[in-house]
C-alpha cells in the first residue's frame, strides 16, 4: 500500500471540518511528536483512510463513510489545534 503524506486528504478534512486543516497541528497520544496534518503518513486504501504518526507509526486519524455518512476517529490524537488565521500586517 503506498504511503502519502497529509496533503492527500486536505479535501476530505476540509468536508468534515469544513476548513482547511493541513496545517493543524496534532499531537502523537503515543510519543508526543507535535506535526503539522500535511506532514503525517496517509493511507488512503485502508477500510477508510488512515493518518499514521511519521516519528511512531500510531494511527492518530481514521476516516471511514458509512452509509453515506463520515465518521471521523481522532483518538490517537493527545490534541488537534487548529491551524490559526494570519494576521494581516500592512
Amino acid at each position: 500500500m503506498e504511503a502519502l503524506d497529509g496533503n492527500a486528504i486536505a479535501g476530505l478534512l476540509h468536508d468534515v471540518f469544513d476548513a482547511e486543516m493541513t496545517s493543524a497541528t496534532g499531537v502523537c497520544g503515543s510519543c508526543g511528536a507535535s506535526r503539522q496534518v500535511a506532514e503525517l503518513v496517509v493511507y488512503v486504501r485502508a477500510p477508510g483512510t488512515v493518518a499514521r504518526c511519521r516519528s511512531c507509526g500510531s494511527v492518530l486519524i481514521v476516516v471511514a463513510e458509512v452509509r453515506g455518512i463520515k465518521c471521523v476517529d481522532l483518538s490517537g490524537l493527545a490534541s488537534l489545534e487548529p491551524p490559526t488565521a494570519a494576521s494581516d500586517v500592512d
